[in-house]
């Protein structure tokens, strides 16, 4: 079986090393760590996911975290999710920032949509418990567009990409990053966030308590090689 492991295993790097070597190998704006299990899966991968690390800093997400705990802190986590995908939750729907937060909500909705997808109102504050997490799952082409972006509060966190049992990803969604996923991986390829403790590129990632801040294209705005639009 084709996987990351193997190919950089190939190059002749030790195990000790082959954290570090995988973030340079697969560096380019995106800094993405990940294995995968096929050259398909990875060629979806670099075709339909990007990661931005460091996209905002410790005090941007102090400030997005203060102003979202006012309402999540009076919220309990729900066991589970209308539709079965999330386990250990809490969430909301939110239009209106502060005029701090509106900065960085704003740099965020450029570098995803870039002017040329409508981006929803609403954005979606999804808080996970450091006991839970999101089965795999394809957000529903009703509600969203081509684009689903995610920024990652609080934690880093292991985020598995799947298209069948032989092809699949696993990625390391680092704290403070934008990851958006599209083409492929956004109609094809399940996402979920594993359980702890997971693993990617011989690593070990604890995962806290996190909180993803999401923004989706307009569910009107769809890739027409995916969906057909007419």
């Amino acid at each position: 079986m084709y996987s990351s492991w193997r190919c950089i295993h190939g190059h002749g790097r030790s195990r000790l090393n082959f954290f570090k070597f995988c973030l340079r190998l697969h560096s380019s704006s995106t800094n993405l760590i990940y294995t995968s299990s096929t050259e398909l899966a990875e060629l979806h991968l670099q075709q339909g996911f990007d990661l931005v690390t460091n996209f905002i800093t410790k005090q941007e997400e102090n400030d997005i975290i203060d102003e979202v705990n006012h309402k999540l802190m009076r919220r309990k986590y729900n066991a589970g999710h209308w539709d079965g995908a999330i386990v250990s939750y809490r969430e909301m729907e939110k239009v209106d920032w502060n005029c701090v937060n509106s900065v960085v909500m704003s740099k965020f909705e450029k570098h995803v949509f870039k002017g040329e997808d409508s981006c929803l109102s609403a954005t979606h504050v999804l808080d996970v418990h450091e006991d839970g997490y999101i089965k795999p799952h394809i957000d529903s082409i009703k509600f969203c567009g081509a684009f689903v972006s995610g920024l990652s509060l609080l934690s880093d966190a292991v985020m598995r990409l799947k298209l069948d049992e032989n092809n699949y990803s696993d990625v390391f969604i680092p704290r403070f990053s934008v990851y958006t996923m599209s083409n492929e991986i956004r109609y094809k390829y399940t996402h979920e966030i594993l359980p702890n403790i997971a693993s990617v590129c011989g690593k070990d990632i604890k995962r806290t308590r996190r909180i993803t801040v999401m923004k989706r294209s307009n569910e009107s705005c769809h890739n027409p090689i995916f969906v057909d639009q007419s």
